[in-house]
């Protein structure tokens, strides 16, 4: 087992990472930028290193710096968190390449899925059902309207290097097509320095399914049920539940296995995520996050596992410690993204929190690492906290949920708590009625 895990990420999964290591007996070291020379994982770590100004890109994206971080430090192993370096291939193969092991999937497997097209392809080659459209990228307006007829309207063209939304713009018919396609190749140029896009069906009222997956060096993978993250702003998740109330015992038993057997097939190593839309009882492949997920403690709540734990285990080289047959889905769990934004506009609200106290009680958690002062910086994702809450039923998992929220107090800045507030009581949330698309029109965006 590793002595030593540079954590190379900040907020709430920094802390969250440092306290699975920390009942590991393993030490810690927290890198961060000048802006969070404050932040909580910084003052719990056993060292920290400071990598740069508040600028991502001069910090949390410095590989040469946090590689320099972990050899100075006498790191074993570096847990890239998520967003920012934990699906960059490049980046793990650089500590990989530095003598430090990379706390999550190979090299070659993030490279794989980082792509969209490859990804879709591998899906098709492991038996993952997809959603119809195009074979690769489109590469001309002709192209795309050859995909079209093929597939039949309206179209989503997608960027393939994308993911948050960007280099997405939908074609309900053939003469929106142009538009569509020129404007999803901008996009995607801009934000990924890629133009490439690519093609699929549009489908109408989709809810989004994921199956947590965990995988050792040893051959063996296991899924732990799926979470349901239908509730979405702008591609953006705000409440994932699991398990999805969408989903029959067949229809659950049938992905947990689709997905499994791929991982198998493929090799893969750590924790994943392989993320569905689901439409009239069919599955479609979306894509693989080959990191852990902001959403994974529902996970842990309904199936008492500690996925940052196991994460570790994994690429310290251990075998997972359980089978499929052991792993057991008890109650029902829900998140709730708490963002510092403005509840009516979505406008990031930082500042210095005046005022904090955390809810508590029976089957209620809460990851954050916001404290009494501590100045939320405009820096970086608005995302300061997240309530997951536990019951033995869905009904039971609302009603503590209500309460809660109620509880939680966070002065100084503003939050989305009132969305939440309004959204667990709208009468089709509260009869698990919705998809995609259901939020923007309940938030007025549509």
């Amino acid at each position: 087992m590793f002595e030593k895990v540079l954590i190379a990420n900040r907020g709430e999964i920094a802390l969250r990472i440092h306290r699975a290591c920390r009942e590991m007996g393993i030490r810690t070291v927290a890198v961060h930028s000048t802006a969070d020379a404050d932040a909580m994982h910084v003052r719990l770590a056993d060292e920290s290193v400071c990598i740069g100004p508040a600028p991502s890109r001069d910090s949390y994206l410095n590989m040469p710096a946090i590689i320099s971080a972990a050899t100075i430090t006498g790191a074993d192993a570096i847990h890239p968190g998520i967003g920012f370096l934990s699906e960059n291939a490049k980046f793990a193969a650089m500590v990989e390449e530095h003598g430090f092991t990379f706390i999550g999937p190979s090299p070659e497997h993030l490279a794989l899925m980082g792509d969209k097209v490859q990804a879709k392809d591998a899906a098709i080659r492991l038996g993952i059902p997809v959603v119809p459209g195009s074979d690769g990228e489109i590469r001309s307006e002709a192209d795309a309207r050859v995909v079209g007829e093929k597939t039949g309207y309206p179209v989503l063209i997608k960027a393939a290097a994308g993911g948050g939304g960007k280099g997405m713009k939908v074609a309900n018919n053939a003469e929106e097509l142009a538009q569509a396609f020129s404007m999803a190749r901008a996009e995607a140029k801009a934000a990924f320095g890629n133009d490439a896009v690519y093609m699929e069906k549009y489908l109408s009222h989709p809810r989004h399914i994921e199956i947590q997956i965990l995988a050792d060096n040893h051959g063996n993978v296991v899924h732990l049920g799926e979470r349901d993250c239908s509730l979405q702003r702008r591609h953006q998740k705000l409440l994932e539940e699991a398990p999805s109330p969408a989903l029959n015992e067949a229809q659950r038993r049938q992905i947990g296995e689709i997905a499994t057997s791929a991982m198998r097939k493929m090799g893969y190593r750590s924790v994943g995520t392989i993320e569905f839309l689901f439409q009239d009882g069919e599955f479609y492949f979306i894509e693989m996050n080959t990191r852990l997920q902001v959403e994974h403690p529902v996970t842990e709540m309904i199936t008492g596992i500690d996925l940052v734990r196991e994460q570790i285990r994994v690429a310290s080289g251990a075998p997972l410690g359980f089978t499929q047959q052991e792993i057991q889905i008890s109650g029902h769990a829900i998140e709730c993204r708490i963002n510092a934004e403005n509840p009516d506009t979505f406008v990031p609200s930082p500042g210095k929190i005046t005022d904090f106290h955390a809810p508590g009680g029976l089957g209620v958690r809460f990851d954050s690492a916001l404290y009494s002062g501590y100045r939320v910086p405009p820096n970086y994702d608005s995302l300061i906290a997240k309530l997951i809450v536990h019951g033995r039923s869905r009904n039971e998992c609302l009603m503590r949920l209500r309460r809660a929220l109620e509880e939680t107090v966070i002065m100084g800045v503003q939050t989305s708590i009132p969305v939440h507030q309004r959204l667990i009581q709208a009468p089709d949330f509260i009869n698990g009625d919705y998809d995609i698309r259901w939020l923007e029109k309940f938030v007025g965006l549509t």
